[in-house]
């Protein structure tokens, strides 16, 4: 009968069209997991890329300065440390991590005797010094991070109070990264020897975070770096 065959034929080409639209949708799943696996590959790339850039970064201002080789790296491993006792988000703290390793970076600028001077240093060279994260931030401002990696090694030296340099800024107005990474920055320090004294341990290190909590230093991440050492056995490796 014509009607019924009008319908089949009709019913037919719906069919072969449906048939054609899951082709089509099948195609273009196939093409975007391929766009996800390429972009995968170029992501895990850059990571590497970055990755040396950092370690030939670090390498460069460890070079120049013996008494702090390691350092930096022990900084971030503290940092991180403290973050993830606060439990900030997982990006978040490689972001620290990544900081730490490269704080100190506006160093190279600084003459190699003045960074290994046996005595204590004099006000201009110190001066000299203090300028060490706003040349950080130069050098690293145009280096496409995914975390605001410049601006966290800028404010490492800031302080809660405002006493801190290069800007003098004050309270939530810092990063809560470089909030941090000034804890584990001095902490470390404290603990390690220089040039111009010996090592004066972690306890000494603790005193002085906890005297001057909330004057100077973040009191979350101040509790969380006592926590580390007192309670969950962290060390410096």
């Amino acid at each position: 009968m014509p009607g019924q065959e009008d319908r089949e034929d009709s019913a037919i080409r719906e069919i072969r069209e449906l048939r054609n639209r899951v082709a089509e949708l099948s195609r273009l799943e196939g093409e975007h997991r391929k766009t996800e696996q390429a972009l995968a590959r170029s992501l895990e790339k850059l990571r590497k890329a970055t990755g040396f850039i950092i370690d030939v970064i670090v390498m460069a201002v460890e070079t120049r300065d013996p008494y702090t080789a390691g350092h930096q790296s022990r900084v971030a491993d503290l940092a991180r440390a403290i973050a993830a006792e606060m439990k900030l988000p997982e990006d978040r703290i490689d972001g620290i991590r990544l900081a730490g390793r490269v704080h100190d970076v506006g160093k190279i600028s600084i003459p190699v005797e003045i960074l290994t001077k046996p005595r204590p240093l004099k006000n201009t060279e110190y001066s000299l010094v203090k300028t060490h994260p706003e040349i950080g931030y130069e050098i690293l401002k145009d280096i496409d991070f995914a975390d605001p990696i410049a601006q966290i090694v800028y404010q490492h030296h800031e302080r809660m109070n405002g006493s801190g340099y290069p800007r003098g800024i004050a309270g939530e107005s810092i990063l809560i990264e470089a909030r941090i990474l000034a804890v584990a920055d001095v902490v470390e320090a404290i603990c390690s020897r220089r040039s111009y004294r010996s090592a004066m341990g972690i306890e000494k290190a603790i005193k002085e975070i906890l005297q001057y909590r909330g004057a100077l230093y973040e009191p979350a991440a101040v509790d969380a770096c006592v926590a580390l050492f007192r309670d969950k056995g962290f060390r410096f490796k």
